[in-house]
């Protein structure tokens, strides 16, 4: 017995997903069940600004023409897919988290006002004392049809991968649209709030340990393994 195993997340992250589980040994599947579309904002003054605080990629990638007004200020981001991005981009990181944008505020010398680049979908954050940040809104996910990749849930078992709490909901939602038993589909989650967007119903649903892509794949790559040593059903949690 094993997992067909599907990555759900927008591009150009699904094709990252898709080359790091292969490089495991993993046999997985893609389909981007939203796209990414900028949204226009206002840069406040630069000047006022101490450094940038950014929870994505996608908030470098498809940040605008304001970013350049911002060059020359640190990047505080959440992990070191974000950090590469920003390094591509011409910026200098001064931190990369491994535990949540949350972790990176915390240690963050004070004291600091930062920029917070989001997506329109994000984690709420509490700064500490001594930290203040203004927010924008620089990308938005936009939801697409599940129905091409309907077929890979359509029978046996199956293993998906949820990057953020919007897939998550929208994923549920279309295996409703189309009729898809979620009691087929085991969940696999890169954070408890992405679990619990997903609603209940399915096989079973696993979060990873730590909100970054490898622990989210090891945990991937073990429920695979583990697929394959129970004779006719998948792992699922007591």
């Amino acid at each position: 017995m094993s997992f067909r195993l599907l990555a759900l997340r927008p591009e150009p992250g699904l094709s990252a997903t898709i080359e790091k589980a292969r490089a495991m040994g993993l046999a997985i599947a893609g389909h981007a069940l939203s796209e990414i579309r900028p949204v226009a904002w206002d840069c406040p003054d630069p000047a006022g600004i101490d450094g940038l605080l950014v929870g994505s990629a996608n908030a470098i990638l498809h940040g605008g023409e304001n970013l350049a007004r911002l060059a020359d200020k640190p990047v505080f981001a959440v992990g070191e897919a974000t950090a590469a991005a920003a390094r591509a981009a011409g910026f200098t990181v001064a931190m990369t988290g491994s535990g949540g944008l949350q972790g990176v505020l915390d240690a963050i010398a004070r004291p600091c006002h930062l920029l917070r680049i989001a997506g329109e979908e994000h984690v709420p954050l509490t700064p500490p004392a001594g930290v203040t940040f203004a927010e924008v809104i620089a990308y938005r996910l936009v939801p697409l049809p599940l129905d091409p990749a309907a077929a890979l849930l359509g029978s046996g078992e199956a293993l998906v991968l949820l990057h953020s709490a919007a897939t998550a909901r929208h994923f549920a939602a279309e295996c409703d649209r189309l009729g898809l038993p979620r009691g087929t589909v085991t969940l696999a989650a890169l954070g408890s709030r992405i679990a619990d967007a997903a609603g209940g119903g399915w096989a079973g649903v696993h979060v990873a340990a730590r909100p970054d892509e490898s622990t989210f794949l090891q945990l991937a790559f073990d429920l695979c393994e583990q697929a394959r040593s129970i004779p006719g059903s998948p792992h699922r949690e007591p």
